[in-house]
């Protein structure tokens, strides 16, 4: 089994706040996709689907491990393409929002149960695949 994987994850809205939806790309450490998920979430502002789509993207590679016990042995390069997300989880910049408070600390408690996780800002181009399952997701939700 891989010790390393690379996450791909986007949150969007329609409107600010609007319908919204994440998505998340699972990578082994060959750059092999090892799954791909997304949801819709209702009504939500861009930063909240940021967040969400990153709780989706660490709570299914987790069960994509499926073994507790060799979580701690796992690296974790999380790509995404909001600064503010990133420079947040970075201890950068401060949590301000009360509503992304508890998003930021569920971040908090998911990373922790790996060995190392680790947050970089990519720009958009480079996040295609996360971001066409946001759009799929609200294509097909958002009515």
């Amino acid at each position: 089994m891989d010790n390393h994987y690379t996450l791909y994850t986007d949150g969007g809205a329609r409107g600010n706040p609007g319908p919204a939806a994440t998505g998340a790309v699972v990578l082994d450490g060959q750059g092999k996709e090892q799954g791909h998920f997304s949801t819709y979430l209702g009504i939500a502002t861009n930063n909240q689907a940021e967040y969400q789509a990153l709780i989706l993207g660490l709570g299914r590679l987790q069960k994509l491990i499926n073994d507790e016990h060799k979580l701690g042995d796992i690296s974790v390069t999380v790509l995404m393409d909001s600064e503010l997300i990133v420079c947040q989880l970075k201890g950068e910049y401060r949590v301000k929002n009360t509503e992304l408070k508890p998003l930021f600390a569920k971040v908090e408690e998911l990373s922790k149960k790996f060995g190392r996780v680790t947050f970089k800002h990519i720009p958009r181009e480079q996040n295609t695949r996360a971001d066409a399952l946001v759009n799929k997701t609200l294509d097909r939700e958002a009515k």
